[in-house]
C-alpha cells in the first residue's frame, strides 16, 4: 500500500505559516461567525496537522460552514473529526476524509468535477470553491432536493445536483477532470472510468459492505491508461443502486 504522504507529495510540502495565512485570508476567524473558531481548530488541528497541506484545499474547508450541512440535532458536533448521520442511513464524512479526498484530486480552477453521493452537499460545496463546476448525483431523492436547496441558499452557484443512480455517471456532461465517489462499491464502475478525462483523477473507496474498504486514487494519462494508488483503509456507507 502506498502511503498517504506519497499520494499527496506533489502539493503537500507547504510551510505551516502559509497554511495559517490561507485560513486567515479565507476569513475563518471572522468575528461575524460564531462557528469560526471551531472551524479554524478543525482545519489546523485535525487536517493541516496531519498530512493534508494544500493551502487552497485548507482555505476551501475553512470557508464552508459544515454546521449548516448537518441536521440541527447533531450541529454541536459539526466540527468534530467524525462522520455524522444526515438521515436515510447516510452520513456526512469526517472533515479529515473530505479534505484528504479533495487534496488527492489536485483540483484546479478550470476543472469540471463529478461527485457521486451528494449527501447533504458538503463535499460538493468544498469542491465548488476550487473548480469551475461541480456536477453531483444523489440516489436518495429527498437528500438530493435538500442539498440542492441548501447549496442554492448558501450561494454555491456552480453546483448542479441530480437525483438518480450514480453508477452510470453523467455522460452528457462528461468528460470530467475530477471524479469523487463518497460511497463504497465493491468495484470501480466502468462508466466512471470512461468519463474520466485524460489527465484526470478519480478518488473512490472500494470494498465489501460492512468491511474496511480501500481508498483509491485512479489517474488516467494522456493515452487513456490508468494507474491506481492505494491510499488508506477507510469505511464508507455502501454504494446504492436503483432497483
Amino acid at each position: 500500500m502506498v502511503g498517504i504522504m506519497d499520494a499527496l507529495k506533489p502539493r503537500s510540502l507547504v510551510p505551516l505559516a502559509v497554511l495559517l495565512g490561507a485560513l486567515a485570508q479565507a476569513g475563518v476567524a471572522s468575528n461575524q461567525d460564531s462557528w469560526a473558531p471551531a472551524r479554524e481548530r478543525m482545519v489546523t488541528d485535525q487536517i493541516a496537522a496531519r498530512d493534508v497541506r494544500d493551502p487552497l484545499v485548507l482555505a476551501a474547508i475553512g470557508e464552508v460552514p459544515r454546521h449548516l450541512f448537518v441536521p440541527p440535532e447533531v450541529r454541536p458536533q459539526a466540527y468534530d473529526d467524525r462522520p455524522l448521520p444526515i438521515g436515510h442511513e447516510q452520513t456526512i464524512s469526517q472533515p479529515y476524509i473530505v479534505a484528504l479526498m479533495t487534496a488527492l484530486t489536485r483540483p484546479r480552477r478550470g476543472d469540471r468535477a463529478l461527485e457521486i453521493g451528494t449527501g447533504s452537499g458538503y463535499q460538493a460545496a468544498v469542491l465548488s470553491r476550487l473548480v469551475s463546476h461541480v456536477y453531483t448525483i444523489e440516489i436518495v431523492e429527498s437528500l438530493a432536493r435538500g442539498a440542492e436547496r441548501r447549496l442554492k441558499d448558501l450561494g454555491y452557484a456552480n453546483v448542479t445536483v441530480r437525483a438518480g443512480d450514480g453508477y452510470a455517471g453523467w455522460p452528457e456532461m462528461a468528460p470530467f477532470d475530477i471524479i469523487v465517489v463518497t460511497a463504497a462499491p465493491d468495484h470501480v464502475p466502468a462508466p466512471l472510468l470512461a468519463q474520466l478525462k485524460p489527465g484526470g483523477r478519480l478518488v473512490i473507496p472500494v470494498g465489501r459492505i460492512f468491511a474496511v474498504q480501500e481508498l483509491q486514487l485512479i489517474e488516467k494519462d494522456e493515452g487513456g491508461r490508468t494507474k491506481t494508488t492505494s491510499v488508506a483503509p477507510v469505511r464508507f456507507v455502501p454504494f446504492r443502486r436503483e432497483r
